[in-house]
């Protein structure tokens, strides 16, 4: 049974989000400010839900900083009653892995927390072999660790989930919506413009990975 920990200050809402979760079979923790939550950290937590504007000191974008430091691939969505680019940008640059705006359906967000639980911790379909190298890269499928000369290189699990989506199709050219259907899922209702952002920061954090990028069309991994 996986465990979602729900950090959210409208409390209304909060009962309606465990109660959906909870008819899908999912454990869940309720936090109702950041504070409280962040006593959580280090706890056995498979997604984290995250509102940004909470009451109190401790922010949404303040919990995220601390479950990247304590695990890097730890599934993320934020909430926000702030229907804004900056609010979406800023989350995928802390680490986040989808972005939901208030007011959503409840049951729009189960689906998101399915599909993102089941790329996140169900990869059998994208590799065989349990290690691979590509340019230097030791990138480890069943422990989800990719490293170069020994030391581990930190992705976000969505960071992650692009890499294995190019590594799985190798010289082949994909589309920003394609990108976004394989990657994000069928059910993301957003801008391609994520793609460029999610790209941009697994091209810095992997430097020696070539990724070309296909001028008004898309991106390849060339090897």
């Amino acid at each position: 049974m996986y465990k979602i920990a729900l950090v959210e200050d409208e409390k209304n809402l909060a009962s309606l989000v465990i109660k959906y979760l909870e008819n899908e079979k999912y454990e869940v923790v309720y936090f109702k400010d950041g504070e409280s939550a962040s006593k959580a950290i280090f706890d056995d937590i498979d997604l984290w839900i995250l509102d940004i504007m909470l009451p109190g000191v401790i922010s949404g974008y303040d919990l995220i900083k601390e479950i990247r430091k304590n695990n890097p691939l730890k599934p993320v969505i934020f909430t926000s009653a702030r229907d804004q680019d900056i609010d979406k940008i800023m989350g995928l640059e802390l680490g986040s892995d989808d972005y939901v705006a208030k007011p959503y359906s409840i049951r729009e967000l189960v689906l998101r927390v399915k599909n993102l639980l089941a790329r996140s911790y169900n990869f059998n379909n994208y590799k065989s072999s349990n290690i691979e190298n590509i340019n230097g890269y030791i990138i480890d499928f069943d422990k989800r660790i990719v490293t170069l000369n020994n030391e581990n290189i930190n992705l976000t699990s969505k960071e992650y989930d692009l890499l294995l989506f190019l590594i799985q199709n190798k010289s082949k050219a994909f589309s920003r919506d394609q990108i976004l259907d394989r990657v994000w899922g069928s059910d993301y209702f957003g801008s391609d413009r994520v793609v460029d952002d999610l790209m941009r920061r697994l091209r810095q954090k992997m430097p020696n990975l070539s990724i070309e990028t296909i001028y008004g069309y898309g991106y390849r991994l060339s090897i």
